[in-house]
């Protein structure tokens, strides 16, 4: 079987000259490290030009899912999970027995008096 003659056999179609480098502007940025609590790093890259202020202290570790900061000897602690409240914890916390006994008998008066039950 013959073959035709095709030149770019290999190369995608709309590709540049081969071995083309430089694809466009590329702007200048930092590498800033970070570590978790386990000694992981990760690098993000930020512009340059990018005022200190603006780069984050702390960020997510995006594979241990650890805070991670850009101090190697102190890496951010982990916060500490507060377990789950109910609805009535946190009425709990605003009310004292005192004022839930005072709403409750106002309530139930309301209620004898809708069912005309004085």
């Amino acid at each position: 079987m013959a073959t035709g003659g095709n030149a770019i056999r290999g190369t995608r179609v709309g590709s540049g000259p081969m071995g083309e480098q430089d694809h466009g502007y590329h702007a200048d940025r930092i590498a800033i490290s970070y570590w978790d609590g386990l000694g992981n790093e990760t690098v993000r890259y930020f512009a340059a030009g990018l005022p200190e202020e603006e780069i984050p202290d702390i960020i997510d570790h995006p594979h241990s899912g650890l805070p991670a900061g850009r101090d190697k000897e102190n890496p951010p602690e982990i916060a500490k999970a507060e377990p789950y409240k109910t609805h009535l914890a946190y009425v709990k916390e605003r009310r004292t027995d005192e004022e839930a006994e005072q709403l409750l008998g106002d309530a139930l008066a309301q209620l004898r008096e809708r069912r005309g039950q004085s």
